[in-house]
């Protein structure tokens, strides 16, 4: 069973889908299952950590979503950045390409958010918002 915004990848051909809604099949590719695509956060690896994760920095009423020190080249870049609201009604995604930054920006955010980041080679990096300033209003 999938639930709301899983990712899941074919092994074979390199498709990535993500769970829009929930439902009792197994989602099938090249005639093979998919696999769920998990954070790798906790793979013990500090330098692939650093390199990977998504840091979320926000100030007034802009939340900008970074990787910060990772390579963006033809065979080594983040593919994409995505914002996923708290309640999961809301999510935000930038396509990236090699040479640009793995960077994005979000206006009038005023909901708490978690972030994923998703590398070519590593896979994805998931962080999420922490934000005692007192002047961000999250529901």
């Amino acid at each position: 069973m999938t639930k709301k915004l899983e990712l899941y990848k074919c092994e074979i051909c390199g498709n990535l889908v993500q769970v829009l809604l929930a439902g009792e099949g197994d989602l099938v590719c090249c005639g093979k299952p998919m696999g769920q695509v998990l954070a790798q956060n906790g793979n013990g690896d500090e330098m692939l950590h650093e390199k990977h994760v998504p840091v979320i920095h926000s100030e007034g009423d802009v939340t900008t979503i970074r990787v910060e020190n990772h390579p963006m080249a033809q065979n080594h870049y983040i593919m994409f950045l995505q914002t996923i609201s708290n309640d999961k009604d809301e999510v935000c995604v930038k396509y990236l390409y090699p040479v640009g930054e793995a960077v994005m920006r979000l206006e009038g955010a005023n909901k708490n958010v978690s972030a994923r980041s998703y590398c070519n080679i590593h896979g994805m990096y998931t962080s999420e918002q922490d934000c005692s300033c007192g002047v961000c209003s999250f529901e």
